[in-house]
């Protein structure tokens, strides 16, 4: 007995050393593989340029209702060529011809978001230069535009400037809160990749420690055999789990590699390094009840912005239709040009300069085309109205099921941890009474699977708990441990 008792006391000491040299790893938290992940993950980094893109675009928007300086124009535009030139009296002649033809315009352009026209300021310079002319007189001459006002204004048309101003607000706002939505799918994700890994590790774990048992187990049996106490066949039931269990070790080790690798492929390592996941069990305070969590959804989550966002787009899609039954658009323009052989002559009594004029484009019979476009932009409004209520529903819905989830959570991981640690004592008292031979190989792996059991089913009951955690904060944008909002909100 003393040697059945020296055997069990090796393996013990052989499965704590396997302990203590896996302990020389680096460690990481469940904390420390979230940051990671939201630090230096490809995701977070896709993440960020997709908001840097949509913070561009709405900086674009914004500068639609500023006044544009523009220059452009031709400078230098010269040419040489031989072309035919028509006589009086009907024949042709080639003649030579070397000219340069500028042109310059400045133009200071002021959008009215109100009206959906522009109002505009220009100042245009032209010069045109003959090389080879039959009168020298005529061989440098300049024309321009001192100062022109000019309006365009579409009349009953679609003003995308107006609605744009409901719109892109919006849209960006959305944009800044998907953004923290990602960052909490991404810790989301990270809490199933580290417990995808800590499964492995704890398998492994639980793999060895059978495996040494198993195998103090087998050497035991052995030794009864040998005196005759025990029969052949609790022997080869011994060497059979053994041989399980050593297949069970290659097995853990290949699965906890494979979980590695996933994850660091996820949080964007690139080194080698090993390292070892600790178990997340301190649970942090949480106090949640469905209204709050509700109302802070509404108040936060980009998704309800995005309900007013859609319903916006419809009634813009119905303004549009409208927009296009008639096309009229108003032009009228005031200002001074003149021309001369001189640059100063433009500036010297300049002649006024009139536009007015007023483009239709009116179908008189179209055979019901616009009534059909009309139409089908109402239906569509209607049938975003129907699908916007459903996705409200879904959206409450979500939430509703989720904090209930909590209450159930928190007591799954009471019961499990408190079924780990009965498993774990249950197991140390069928091992004392194996060795004392008042218990048989049977009942003792029933005892011990039942510990293995009760383990894996706590780290699972964390899993769902931190997983449930991420996806709450990611339904609200609320950081309901420590009481505070996920984002900043605009001033």
């Amino acid at each position: 007995m003393n040697k059945i008792r020296s055997l069990f006391l090796f393996a013990w000491i052989s499965l704590f050393a396997c302990v203590e040299a896996d302990a020389q790893q680096k460690q990481y938290g469940l904390m420390d593989v979230i940051e990671l992940a939201k630090s230096q993950s490809p995701l977070s980094k896709q993440a960020e340029t997709r908001k840097e893109n949509r913070y561009w675009q709405y900086r674009f928007f914004r500068s639609n209702y500023n006044p544009q300086l523009r220059l452009n124009g031709t400078v230098p535009a010269y040419s040489k060529s031989v072309s035919q030139a028509p006589q009086q009296d009907g024949s042709f002649r080639y003649t030579p011809i070397e000219q340069s033809n500028n042109n310059l315009n400045l133009g200071l352009v002021q959008p009215i978001s109100f009206t959906g026209g522009t109002v505009s300021v220009n100042s245009s310079l032209q010069l045109f230069r003959n090389y080879n002319p039959s009168d020298p007189i005529f061989a440098e001459q300049w024309g321009g535009t001192v100062m022109n006002i000019q309006l365009n204004q579409p009349i009953f048309a679609f003003n995308q400037l107006r609605w744009d101003r409901r719109t892109e607000p919006l849209r960006y706002e959305e944009s800044k809160r998907s953004y923290v939505e990602e960052m909490e799918s991404i810790s989301a994700e990270a809490v199933n990749r580290f417990f995808n890994v800590l499964d492995a590790q704890i398998n492994l774990q639980i793999a060895e420690f059978n495996l040494a048992n198993n195998d103090t187990i087998y050497k035991i049996e052995e030794g009864r055999y040998n005196i005759g106490t025990t029969p052949k066949d609790k022997l080869l039931q011994a060497e059979l789990q053994l041989l399980r269990s050593r297949q069970d070790v290659t097995q853990a080790k290949i699965n906890l590699q494979i979980a590695r690798l996933q994850m660091r492929s996820y949080l964007g390592l690139r080194d080698n390094e090993e390292f070892e996941l600790v178990l997340p069990e301190t649970i942090p305070p949480l106090f949640v009840t469905v209204d709050e969590a509700l109302q802070l959804a509404k108040q936060n989550r980009a998704d309800f912005i995005a309900f007013e966002r859609r319903k916006i787009e419809a009634e813009r899609e119905v303004a549009q239709a409208r927009g296009q039954r008639f096309q009229t658009n108003l032009t009228a323009a005031f200002g001074l040009n003149n021309n001369g052989f001189a640059l100063s002559d433009i500036y010297q009594d300049p002649t006024q300069q009139q536009t007015f004029g007023l483009t239709l484009n009116v179908p008189v019979i179209d055979w019901g085309r616009n009534q059909a476009r009309m139409q089908t932009a109402i239906a569509n409004k209607k049938l975003n109205d129907y699908v916007i209520a459903q996705d409200e529903v879904n959206f409450e819905q979500e939430i509703i099921t989720l904090v209930r989830q909590f209450e159930v959570l928190l007591s799954q991981i009471e019961i499990t941890k408190k079924s780990d640690e009965v498993g774990l004592e249950r197991y140390v008292v069928s091992q004392n009474r194996y060795l004392i031979g008042k218990l048989d190989i049977t009942n003792l792996n029933n005892a011990l699977m039942e510990k293995d059991a009760a383990k894996r089913s706590y780290v699972g009951a964390l899993r769902a708990y931190w997983t449930a955690y991420y996806d709450l904060r990611r339904l609200t944008l609320y950081d309901f441990s420590n009481r505070r909002l996920l984002y900043t909100p605009e001033e």
